[in-house]
């Protein structure tokens, strides 16, 4: 079922007397990243899935986003949907939103799933990397951006035996408006570091990364995870920066003992 709320495009699987989890995707994706997982859980639990403002079937407006207004915009939908503690999943730019709305509303959620993401800000580096790529699209070359970005968030295996699915992916993403995608740049390259508040996390947390992830490598993804108190950490051989698309049955596994084991 599809919902709007405060403009965005909010997607609900399962029945509303379920316990919630809410799916936050990455980067230049959309809610059906998450189809495969949504699939798998609906029957024990409340899906919520939804396009990040900008991207997918959410409005890009003046594409002026930061990290504090998605998190803003994941509150709003808490809210509006009355959601009682539920569980959040985001992977990548869905990660960087989910740290920092553990960080600000620590209440508000009973358990954390972070998939190929990482708490460090932008280095400058990184910054450098961010600027050119807008550079790039206000240069009318939307589609070059994309085609290589995309590239580089799934493993070598995965593009050459899933192709299709690859290339369903990669046209998605060159559906977005280059506005949205320019404002989620500007939010990424503007977003706060999380790595102190790791240590204050205190609800129970799962960190899933591809072992070929070139953006959020394992090491780096690993380190997260030992600065949060009982995290588990789940290595999916084989897989690129995109593990819920790459790895359905191995993410879905990990997810599911998690959450039977947490009594979720």
């Amino acid at each position: 079922m599809k919902k709007i709320i405060n403009d965005l495009s909010v997607f609900l699987s399962g029945e509303n007397e379920s316990k919630a989890i809410m799916f936050v995707h990455g980067f230049p994706f959309d809610h059906l990243m998450w189809t495969a997982q949504v699939k798998e859980l609906d029957k024990e639990y409340l899906c919520v899935s939804y396009d990040v403002r900008g991207l997918g079937e959410s409005p890009a407006v003046n594409g002026q986003f930061t990290i504090e207004s998605f998190v803003d915009d994941l509150e709003t939908i808490v809210y509006e949907l009355k959601l009682d503690k539920p569980i959040l999943c985001g992977l990548s730019m869905g990660g960087y939103i989910s740290l920092r709305a553990i960080e600000r509303m620590p209440d508000k959620f009973c358990s954390l799933i972070l998939c190929d993401t990482k708490s460090v800000a932008d280095d400058n580096e990184g910054r450098l990397k961010r600027a050119a790529a807008i550079k790039q699209i206000n240069s009318g070359e939307f589609e070059a951006f994309i085609e290589p970005f995309v590239l580089n968030c799934f493993g070598e295996k995965f593009v050459k035996e899933n192709n299709a699915e690859y290339r369903r992916v990669v046209d998605r993403s060159k559906k977005n408006n280059p506005i949205g995608v320019k404002g989620c740049l500007l939010a990424m390259v503007s977003r706060t570091d999380t790595t102190e508040n790791l240590s204050k996390i205190n609800i129970p947390t799962l960190v899933i990364c591809g072992s070929e992830d070139k953006l959020s490598p394992p090491d780096v993804m690993k380190s997260m995870a030992d600065k949060i108190p009982n995290a588990n950490f789940v290595l999916v051989e084989g897989s690129g920066h995109m593990t819920p698309i790459e790895n359905p049955p191995a993410v879905n596994k990990a997810i599911s003992y998690f959450l039977i084991k947490n009594n979720f």
